[in-house]
């Protein structure tokens, strides 16, 4: 019964979601709070949510000075060096755009972090994708599934969590699988050149020079090209404003048809820093060895790297206020989605669903396919790691898969390697709250995010997997 509950509220969230018939937040809330009581747990309901919420309260602290930390670093010009040499090889070609794209949130995704590398890449991308009125949809399935692919890194987690849960060493895991995630990266590449041209197909091909004419031919419009992007009018999907106020004064902005006011990188805001470069430059260094090397907890290394930011950078007051301000809105959607996140992890966890759902799903796995569980582990991974949180598959399920495959002569270290298979989709769960941050600051509805990225991710986790086959990894 709770395996079946367990499918059908993981099921009544994603189809209201996709066709829009609540927000996220609500939906994450209301359902898991409607099932527990079908359950017959209600009572139990605040103990389910109070433990979510205990358990995710540091990723939520994380998600939140992160966002602070690197808000900042892009306000004072840290990033504009990467994002003009990406723009510089974009132009206006959305082929160029779309793999730009890709290999920018590839790059980013070093640092092992999902909310990173999605502000980066928006914030450089969006004025490009507005512009030229290409789909948002097109640049956040590209930088989530790109992301994906680098979330294997052994700092991003799910190689750690493998790791952990099987007693092994985290570059036994990852060091063999690194051809197969070569070839995975490249497909993005390859799968963001093909969404370019259809791109290219459905808008044609202007210069960067064309762009900055058409848009000067109107006195009332800013031009913004030193951030690689033209303002003006353009048109995309989304709605509501996006509006930044800045300390010593706002960086230059248009607002479109729709009423939307959009603020790009402009090389002249008044919150650059130069003389600061090379400080926050290795600030932000510090801070990413410091996170590899585990000196401190990832939360503590952000409250302390975002104090500090903005204490040198921004030494006045009112300009510490108006850098605060400027990324409250980031801030509150996140927080409140991870915390809203909280409630259905808290309820599918603390009424033993998962519990259920993975112990029907590896007993359905015939005799047969023992001597395959690599691939069924691989296999698995995709919905797994979509539908529940890493923990919960790590954890929970992989030790159990494990255990089958051991039985059968597959050594720990294959079904290890195959559970990092998933990762692609992973990224845009619901249940992963970067994923909100990409949707959140490109204005697009996450129910349009998944219907465009599930298949391409599904898509490139089983290349990834073939590879892995192709090369003996598995």
């Amino acid at each position: 019964m709770l395996t079946i509950l367990g499918f059908g509220m993981i099921a009544t969230f994603l189809v209201l979601i996709m066709m829009k018939k609540v927000s996220p937040i609500a939906a994450l809330v209301l359902i898991p709070a409607l099932f527990c009581v079908f359950v017959g747990k209600g009572a139990k309901l605040g103990d389910y949510v109070v433990a979510g919420i205990g358990d995710l309260a540091p990723t939520a602290a994380m998600l939140m000075f992160a966002i602070v930390y690197f808000g900042l670093m892009i306000d004072v010009g840290l990033f504009d060096p990467i994002v003009r040499g990406i723009l510089r090889f974009a132009k206006a070609d959305p082929v160029r755009i779309v793999v730009g794209t890709a290999v920018l949130a590839a790059i980013v995704s070093l640092d092992g972090d999902g909310s990173t590398t999605f502000m980066i890449t928006v914030s450089a991308m969006y004025p490009l994708y507005k512009r030229l009125k290409m789909s948002l949809i097109v640049m956040t399935g590209v930088a989530a599934t790109a992301n994906g692919v680098m979330n294997t890194l052994p700092w991003g987690g799910p190689t750690a969590r493998a790791a952990t849960a099987l007693k092994l060493d985290a570059s036994d895991i990852f060091v063999p699988m690194i051809p197969a995630l070569a070839v995975g990266l490249l497909f993005v590449f390859a799968l963001a050149y093909v969404l370019g041209r259809r791109e290219r197909k459905r808008l044609g091909y202007l210069s960067l020079d064309e762009v900055t004419e058409t848009v000067t031919e109107n006195s009332d419009e800013k031009v913004l090209v030193g951030a690689g992007a033209s303002g003006g009018k353009a048109s995309g999907s989304g709605s509501g404003s996006d509006k930044e106020s800045s300390g010593g004064g706002a960086a230059p902005s248009y607002e479109n048809e729709d009423g939307e006011t959009f603020a790009a990188l402009d090389p002249n805001r008044a919150t650059l820093r130069p003389k600061l470069y090379w400080f926050n430059a290795l600030m932000t260094v510090t801070l990413l060895t410091a996170m590899i090397m585990e000196w401190l907890p990832i939360p503590v290394l952000f409250i302390l790297g975002a104090a500090l930011a903005l204490t040198v950078n921004f030494p006045h007051m009112p300009d510490q206020r108006a850098r605060i301000a400027a990324h409250a809105e980031n801030v509150l959607n996140v927080s409140g989605m991870v915390f809203a996140a909280a409630v259905f992890t808290g309820v599918l966890q603390g009424t033993g669903m998962v519990d259920h759902m993975a112990k029907w799903v590896v007993g359905g796995i015939p005799d047969w396919m023992g001597p395959h569980m690599a691939l069924v582990t691989g296999v698995l991974s995709i919905p797994f790691t979509y539908f529940m949180s890493n923990d919960g598959f790590y954890f929970g399920i992989l030790p159990v898969l494990a255990e089958a495959g051991n039985a059968h002569g597959v050594s720990t270290l294959e079904v290890a390697r195959a559970s990092l298979i998933g990762q692609p989709l992973h990224m845009s769960s619901p249940l992963v709250p970067a994923v909100f941050v990409l949707v959140g600051m490109a204005k697009v509805e996450f129910g349009d995010h998944t219907k465009f990225t599930v298949k391409w991710a599904a898509l490139t986790a089983l290349v990834i997997l073939g590879a892995g086959f192709l090369f003996g990894i598995l």
